[in-house]
This record gives structure tokens, sequence and C-alpha cells, in this order.
């Protein structure tokens, strides 16, 4: 029995190396390309540790003032539009997902389900009037028509999430603080939003990943470093008749570790908040 019990546990144990080395490869293979030269990248056969390896395209990207600090700027875009999409949709998303869970009224379920049709519309089915929106606002290049873009883009998303979290917390609460003299918004911000604290970040991480990582919509109505965010500037790096692996690279890292601290800081919350809003009642 007991050799049986070391067995499955030697089983588990090499299966859950293999999973860390598939997990972990592409990001460690992103870093390894960042910091070697671009010769070796191209060797035949490949060479998975650089013989020189250097940190210079790093130093260019934080630290130049040439050519490189464009994407310094660039990651400060990203970085502003984020922060931005993320705070609208939470706040906006919140409040109306705390409506929907606890008002009734005519309509309220094919509202939502047109609010979820809406967030499933893919980019290329309304980017041209969008785009022309944008232009006859002279608003075109502009970090705040990726703002406004993104913010109505997500907030039905988050609109469903946190509805499903609100739905989880009973409201006999609600009824005791109301009994206490709460606001339906005091009993919002004193009661259902510290209970709800897992789901918020939760969802304030997702709506955040969305909004950095998004490169359709930012490829189109974005043209200079002036509103440019990171994927489209990763993907510039691509030309017509050269590519850049290395330049590539580091700013795949760069833009990896935003969301990597932000996950690795919240991710009690987050955990909490994905179990959270799988359990009904």
């Amino acid at each position: 029995m007991r050799k049986g019990v070391l067995f499955g546990r030697l089983i588990i144990a090499v299966f859950s190396i293999l999973l860390a080395l598939v997990i972990l490869a592409p990001p460690l293979w992103l870093f390894i390309s960042s910091i070697a030269d671009l010769k070796e990248l191209l060797a035949i056969p490949l060479r998975w540790i650089p013989k020189n390896p250097s940190f210079a395209r790093y130093g260019g990207i934080l630290f130049s003032q040439g050519p490189e600090s464009e994407f310094r700027r660039i990651m400060g875009n990203s970085l502003y539009v984020a922060l931005f999409v993320t705070i609208i949709c939470v706040v906006l998303g919140s409040l109306s997902a705390y409506a929907f869970s606890r008002l009734r009224f005519p309509g309220k379920d094919k509202v939502l389900f047109v609010l979820l049709f809406s967030y499933m519309l893919p980019p290329i089915a309304f980017i041209i009037p969008l785009y022309q929106t944008f232009s006859g606002l002279r608003m075109l290049d502009t970090r705040g028509a990726l703002i406004l873009t993104y913010s109505a883009i997500l907030t039905p998303f988050v609109i469903w999430m946190m509805r499903t979290y609100f739905d989880t917390i009973p409201r006999d609460l609600e009824d005791a603080a109301k009994i206490d003299g709460c606001t339906p918004l005091g009993t919002l911000l004193r009661v259902i939003f510290p209970l709800s604290l897992p789901g918020v970040v939760a969802t304030l991480l997702f709506a955040f990943l969305m909004s950095w990582e998004e490169f359709f919509i930012a490829l189109i109505l974005t043209s200079t470093p002036q509103a440019k965010t990171i994927p489209v500037a990763i993907a510039e790096f691509s030309g017509r008749h050269s590519i850049d692996f290395g330049m590539m690279a580091t700013g795949g890292i760069l833009a990896a570790l935003p969301p990597v601290f932000i996950a690795f800081v919240f991710q009690k919350y987050i955990v909490g908040g994905l179990l959270s809003g799988a359990v009904k009642g």
C-alpha cells in the first residue's frame, strides 16, 4: 500500500515538473533572447545559453536619450491608459452591477444579455465608424480615444463579473445596514465593497490586463509615440526587411513586468475572487 502511495506521489511530482517546464520555458527563452547577441539568436544550431550576455537593450530603453527612449514613453502611455480604463470600468461597472444585482425592473435580464452581446462583438465590426467618429472629433492619435474606447468595451464585462460577486452576498447584511441608517450608496461602500474585495481586485486585474495588452484598436487609432501602446511598439520591431528579435524580446519582458507584479502582490485576493465568483449562494 505504501509503495503505491509513494509511486503515485512520484508520478505527480514528475508531471508537476514537466508542467512547470512547459509554462516557464517561453518566458525564460524570451529573457535569454533579450540578453543575447543577434548573431547568437540566428545561429544554427541554436544556442540556449549566450556566450556574451548583455543588458544593453534594457539600458537603452530605460535610461538612454536615443531612439530607444521612445519605447519608454510608450510604456508610460500604456500605463496611463490602463490605469484610467481600470478606474473608470471598476467604478462604473461596480455601481451598475450592484443595481442589476439588487434592483428589480422589467427587462433586466434582456439588458444584461445586450451588454454581454456588445462585449462579444469583434473590434473589426465597429473599428471603421469608430475611426470616423474620432477623426471628426480630432481625437485620433490620442490617449483619450483609447481610454474612451476601452472603457466602453470593458465596462459590460466588469458588470457581468461584479454582478456575480454581489449575488453571493446575503441581502440580510444590507437590511441590517439600512436599519442602522445607511443609505444605498453607504451600504455599497461600507458593507458590499469590503465583503466583495477579492472579486473587485480580480476584476480590476482583468480590466487592467485587457487594456494593457490590446493591439488592434491601438494600431488603428494611434500613429506616433505620443499615444502608441506597448503591443503596437513591439510589433514595429518587425520591419519589412528585418526583424529585431532582441528588442522584441526586451519589450516583451518589460511589458510583462507590471501585470506580473500586480498578480504577485494581489494573488491572495485574485484566488479568493475567482473562487467566490464560481459559487453562488
